[in-house]
């Protein structure tokens, strides 16, 4: 099993406060161009944040000669990572309240490197917030509260092999700071790929997609992390575990699953095998524009059972469809898409655009898969999905309040679900500032039983208060899901945010034994504090 190839050069500098790169921000004039959209909005934008603006605290601890060399207190570093890239985090790094930055930054090379710092932390009160790439959106990669004396933010992309190729399996053993495109990168040789993308690809890694169960790009069929994983290696407190490498077992309770979402507060995921697919050659897409939105998801039911399995199933309501330039007319948008490593996709392309006719739909020719010129809306949509965080940081910069939350349902429960988010989360936003809010929805995973609605609310905030708004309209969504039989998440982990409704969401047998689970593996502690369990 060979060892696959190096990782690519050095990457663009990424911004310490916003998402992504530095040079792919908007600009002052893009801002206000973004603000003009929401009334209510400033006058001019406010200005990005500078470290040097911060107040940091000298380290309240200091690591052992013998890990000095894998730890940093240099205060832009700290700065870094200090927090996630949800709303709440960039709008508080441009107000200068990023919250509690982190005494110190480990890079660990090793397992043992990361045994070693969990040891001597457990030792000495310090917290250790694991971090991958540091995309978290609900608060999963900063400490909150002051119940330890220092807090250590363990960066884990310096374990970024591949450690292994089993091509004879399709599987690869991987270490969990390898960040998407380098993982990608070393495996593209081997003619393989993890199939695994999901919007934070380039700013996140393998340990973080574990840690939160995420989920990828892609709408049905494998698109969540657990489909791909064959076994975990984590570095608890107590003591590390390997999980036996299997195609699949019915040995009682799957120890993989205990780490699998576990968001760093029960041990640190250190490297996995994963499984792997042939690399794809045939794609297809093609959108199809709908009238009414309720005709719409029927449109998608119907694809959704039908057994076609496609790789994009997207469903933009007007708002969505509007923003992304899929579409001006007040239709709704349904993007779809099939690939293969080994066969055409024209025919399941065909029939899934038969079905949606058949619904009511207007569908286009297909083009190639990336918005060839027979489908605008399909090319339009995904340069929208990847610019869409960038442009919420450019609304931010206006004082423009914005929301994006998940979930999934049931298909008996999903229209209520929709029409309630619309009305009710609306009327808190407009409640909690004065002023009208946008609510948009689209579908962005689909099951037999049900699918993942994504939303997403904009408004003009009051300013230094936008944080508080924010905090208003996230109680209110989730108020919302729990009365709709909805889960608090679907692809975005629960961190500290979604605590109040994950708290309520689980069973309490389960509460009491994830409980037992976090006092047997993490006895002092140390590992992210607040998250899952209290």
């Amino acid at each position: 099993m060979p060892a696959a190839t190096p990782a690519p050069g050095p990457s663009r500098a990424r911004s310490w406060w916003g998402w992504g790169y530095e040079d792919a921000q908007p600009d002052d004039a893009e801002c206000a161009a973004l603000g003009a959209l929401l009334p209510g909005t400033l006058p001019r934008p406010l200005p990005p944040p500078r470290v040097a603006g911060l107040r940091i605290a000298r380290p309240g601890a200091t690591p052992p000669a013998a890990l000095a060399h894998l730890v940093s207190d240099d205060p832009a570093d700290r700065a870094a990572h200090a927090m996630g890239k949800a709303y709440r985090d960039v709008m508080r790094a441009l107000r200068g309240r990023p919250g509690r930055i982190p005494d110190l930054v480990a890079r660990p090379a090793s397992g043992q490197d990361v045994a070693d710092l969990l040891d001597w932390a457990g030792g000495h009160g310090v917290a250790v917030v694991p971090y991958g790439g540091g995309s978290s959106v609900v608060g999963g990669v900063e400490y909150r509260g002051d119940a330890h004396r220092a807090v250590l933010s363990l960066d884990l992309t310096a374990m970024d092999r591949v450690l292994a190729v089993d091509p004879v399996s399709g599987a690869a053993r991987i270490q969990a700071g390898a960040l998407g495109p380098v993982l990608e990168a070393r495996l593209r040789p081997h003619g393989l790929t993890l199939r695994h993308f999901p919007q934070s690809f380039e700013f996140s890694t393998l340990g973080g997609w574990l840690a939160t169960r995420a989920g990828g790009h892609y709408a049905t069929g494998p698109t969540h992390i657990d489909d791909f994983v064959q076994s975990l290696t984590v570095v608890t407190p107590a003591g590390t575990g390997t999980s036996l490498r299997l195609p699949a077992s019915g040995a009682g309770p799957s120890p993989d699953r205990l780490f699998l979402g576990s968001e760093g507060a029960l041990g640190v995921i250190t490297e996995a095998w994963m499984r792997l697919q042939e690399r794809p050659r045939h794609k297809l897409s093609a959108s199809v524009a709908f009238t009414g939105f309720r005709r719409a998801l029927d449109a998608v039911r119907a694809i959704a059972r039908s057994g076609l399995a496609p790789a994009n199933c997207r469903l933009l309501d007007p708002g969505e469809a509007l923003l992304s330039g899929a579409s001006a007319d007040g239709s709704s948008v349904l993007i779809l898409g099939f690939e293969s490593a080994r066969t055409p996709v024209g025919g399941p392309l065909a029939a899934a655009l038969e079905i949606a006719r058949d619904h009511g739909g207007r569908g286009e020719a297909p083009g190639a898969d990336g918005g060839a010129p027979g489908d605008a809306a399909v090319s339009a949509w995904r340069s929208a999905f990847l610019r869409m965080p960038y442009l919420r940081d450019g609304l931010a910069r206006m004082g423009a309040v914005v929301e994006t939350f998940e979930t999934a349902a049931t298909w008996d429960a999903l229209p209520a679900l929709i029409d309630a988010v619309r009305t009710e989360v609306g009327a808190a936003a407009r409640k909690a500032t004065g002023h009208p809010a946008t609510v948009n929805c689209r579908l962005t995973h689909v099951y037999p039983d049900g699918a993942a609605p994504y939303f997403t609310v904009a408004v003009a905030g009051r300013p230094g208060d936008e944080v508080a708004i924010w905090d208003d309209i996230k109680a209110a969504a989730l108020d919302v899901l729990r009365r709709h039989r909805a889960t608090v998440t679907h692809h975005h982990a629960v961190g500290r945010d979604h605590r109040p409704g994950y708290d309520l969401q689980r069973p309490e047998p389960f509460a009491l034994a994830l409980r037992a689970a976090k006092d047997a593996l993490d006895p002092h502690g140390v590992l992210n504090p607040g998250v899952l369990v209290g």
